[in-house]
């Protein structure tokens, strides 16, 4: 039986014969393509921006699922506004939206049902308790896309901000996408609007690829990070934009005691050409939730405009953990705050079971090859006494001044290492010395740069039904 014929035969079996027909051809890149297609009309799905879809798209991944085994299948979302509430990917499986498409999160709370929070929080990030579910979702897959067109998911985040400054809610805000214990990950080529909390949240996942996405939140909207890898390992994040009420890129891996029992920490992790704004938080964020480790992250790259802070690693007593061999090179910012801020004092804990005495270890820290203009203070670097974060190196750096700058341009407490090159006098804990090459970058090629993206087709006869 060919190809059209098994699709024909699909729909029929299910009742789901359709006049929906797709005008044009569909090419895109994904880790794979697949045999299968379907077009989210096909499930009853109206796009007028106001009848709710959630049934239409929980049944249409429900039954493209059935072709996992046999390769896999891709649902269309073609143009209009489809409104939505919380619904489930499967393996095998590509989620495509066409230009003009607009996937619009419901705002009616039942739609989105509570999960547990994740075991290395605890409680949600919230409030205690569990938390509502994303509105694209996924656990334990293999094989997933997201991609499309630079079709749309807005998430309505205004709806669940103001609830949330009012207090009105008592478990934890979806997020607009997460992917939970899954391999073999895409997420591309989308504008992702509103999120009411965390944008883009893979957890527990390995062999992830992030690219060319544009994310955009209020600058003032609470916790709407734009990525957030999260106990992942082999990962990479490449030509994305983000304006974000919160840290453009936030890389975590559990929260205080239960990250540390979880274990799992975030590494070989790759960030390249990433746009940011981010006016009251950081460009790219090592915590503070880091109890499972961090390790091997390499940003190069990156540039930010009208951001508080470039590069900003939080911890405290009581995380745990480790941030180490991280390397950041070729940074451009424009109007920021801070270029490099550490703390070892930002303390927010999920409960009282923490061990003040767990702390974490930070060390083996490189950047190299900044150029910042109009910054308010060069660097504010606080370890933890009897705990100080080592190993820092800061090279060929141009940092130029703000009309209104901080009189004191490097605070220095509790930290060790060496500048080389950075045009204003650092601090004494970090001695000016000459290197030749720079602070490390490493030269050695990931598992997830080797990865190569297929050219799929999908021509307009092939789904139409």
């Amino acid at each position: 039986m060919g190809f059209s014929s098994i699709v024909l035969l699909g729909f029929l079996i299910l009742g789901l014969l359709g006049a929906r027909v797709v005008e044009c051809d569909i090419v895109y890149q994904a880790i794979n393509c697949r045999k299968h297609s379907a077009v989210l009309t096909d499930f009853g799905a109206k796009g007028d921006g106001v009848t709710s879809n959630t049934a239409a798209f929980r049944n249409a991944t429900a039954q493209l699922s059935k072709f996992g085994s046999d390769g896999g299948a891709i649902l269309i979302v073609p143009p209009g506004k489809w409104l939505t509430g919380s619904f489930n990917l499967t393996s095998n499986f590509t989620l495509f939206l066409q230009k003009g498409a607009v996937i619009l999160g419901s705002q009616d709370i039942s739609e989105y049902p509570l999960i547990e929070p994740l075991k290395s929080y605890g409680r949600g990030r919230d409030a205690p308790g569990g938390r509502y579910i994303s509105l694209v979702f996924g656990t334990n897959l293999t094989d997933v896309v997201i991609t499309g067109e630079n079709g749309t998911i807005d998430g309505q985040g205004a709806f669940w901000w103001d609830k949330f400054r009012a207090k009105e809610l008592n478990f934890t805000r979806p997020y607009l996408i997460e992917i939970m214990y899954s391999n073999q990950v895409q997420i591309s080529n989308l504008t992702l609007l509103n999120s009411p909390s965390w944008v883009v949240h893979p957890v527990y996942s390995s062999d992830v690829i992030i690219q060319g996405l544009t994310i955009k939140s209020p600058v003032d909207s609470p916790n709407t990070d734009g990525i957030d890898p999260d106990s992942c390992t082999n990962m990479k994040i490449e030509d994305c934009f983000i304006v974000s009420g919160d840290d453009c890129i936030a890389v975590k891996s559990g929260w205080d005691e239960y990250g540390i029992t979880v274990g799992m920490p975030t590494k070989h992790l790759i960030i390249r050409r990433l746009s940011c704004i981010s006016p009251d938080s950081a460009v790219i964020a090592l915590g503070s939730e880091m109890s499972g480790g961090i390790q091997d992250l390499r940003a190069e790259e990156i540039t930010a405009y009208n951001s508080e802070s470039g590069v900003r690693i939080k911890s405290a007593p009581g995380r745990g953990g480790y941030v180490k061999d991280i390397y950041m090179r070729r940074m451009t910012f424009i109007t920021m705050k801070y270029v490099f801020w550490m703390t070892g004092a930002y303390g927010s804990h999920p409960d009282e079971g923490y061990n003040p005495k767990a702390l974490p270890e930070v060390k083996n820290i490189n950047f190299s090859d900044i150029i910042a203009e109009n910054v308010t203070m060069t660097a504010d670097l606080s370890g933890i006494k009897g705990d100080p974060y080592t190993g820092i190196c800061v090279s060929d750096a141009i940092i130029n001044l703000s009309p209104n700058p901080k009189k004191v341009q490097w605070n220095c407490t509790d930290v060790s290492g060496i500048t080389s090159n950075v045009g204003r006098p650092p601090c004494d804990l970090l001695h000016d010395k000459s290197i030749e090459s720079g602070c490390d970058f490493p030269n050695d090629v990931l598992p997830i740069d080797e990865v190569q993206l297929q050219t799929c087709k999908l021509a307009s006869q092939q789904i139409s039904h």
